[in-house]
């Protein structure tokens, strides 16, 4: 895992921010016995994962990888084991 770039990405960063935020509105909100500052905090948590994609869509997120790519990484990966 440490060769990839997995979620090191403009847009997980914002995304998982986000949604920290809003977990953290909604537990204070939950101690605080306060309903709608809880929902509140969950709308911020979903809204989260809805910019999270929209920057994705938007061109900042990590793009696919191509099927020549992956073999190239599996025949590297076997060409090490051998040596």
């Amino acid at each position: 895992m440490a060769g990839t770039s997995h979620g090191h990405t403009p847009a997980a960063w914002t995304g998982v921010i986000i949604a920290f935020i809003g977990f953290c509105v909604a537990g204070v909100f939950m101690v605080a016995a306060n309903p709608l500052g809880f929902w509140a905090g969950i709308a911020v948590i979903f809204a989260g994962g809805l910019v999270g994609l929209a920057m994705k869509v938007a061109g900042l997120g990590m793009p696919k990888e191509s099927a020549e790519l992956i073999e190239a990484r599996e025949r590297a990966g076997r060409a090490q084991i051998s040596h």
